[in-house]
């Protein structure tokens, strides 16, 4: 018997002071039963720093063949392809045929120095392509955020997103790292 998504929900509350973005969205997230709550809760954070009318949760983990979030124009064109984790190199020379922009938000610290060093000399090649990063120190308090109904409150303001609930209040840098 295969085990099914839990499904979570989140109002957010955004300010992003950086791209002058203010807007509240209801979001279901659905988790799969191999994720956990701090991939999903990257999953949030990644939709409050990109965020858009268009941006939209994929099946993600569950499938190959779409990333995280993406952000499809009206004719299916995908605009922006938001991939979590450290994809290989294949994976992104995928993503960057078939976008306009190719975002990577990496976690992973251990990894990180080795991942780049993989796909360092070919990031040159990939002009649309963005990287950021969030610790795993940052990544864990933003976890416990998690709940099967959230209310939460977010501003971004240069490489800081400030990120809470009524409980709790956190503050994460978010790394360009290319």
């Amino acid at each position: 018997m295969a085990l099914s998504s839990t499904i979570f929900k989140a109002q957010l509350d955004l300010s992003d002071l950086n791209r002058n973005h203010y807007n509240s969205y209801k979001l279901t997230l659905a988790r799969h039963p191999s994720e956990n709550d701090q991939r999903m809760m990257l999953r949030l954070l990644s939709f409050a720093l990109f965020a858009d009318e268009q941006l939209t949760f994929t099946k993600g983990i569950s499938t190959t063949e779409e990333p995280d979030l993406w952000i499809k124009n009206y004719s299916g064109e995908i605009t922006q392809w938001i991939e979590l984790g450290q994809p290989d190199e294949r994976r992104i020379r995928q993503a960057n045929s078939l976008a306009k922009e190719v975002i990577i938000v990496s976690y992973g610290d251990r990894s990180l120095a080795t991942w780049q060093k993989q796909i360092d000399a070919s990031i040159k090649r990939f002009p649309k392509l963005k990287i950021f990063h969030i610790s795993d120190d940052e990544l864990k308090q933003l976890a416990t955020l998690a709940d099967k109904n959230m209310q939460l409150h977010c501003s971004i303001q240069d490489n800081d997103v400030f990120i809470g609930n009524n409980a709790d209040n956190l503050q994460i840098s978010v790394q360009e790292i290319a």
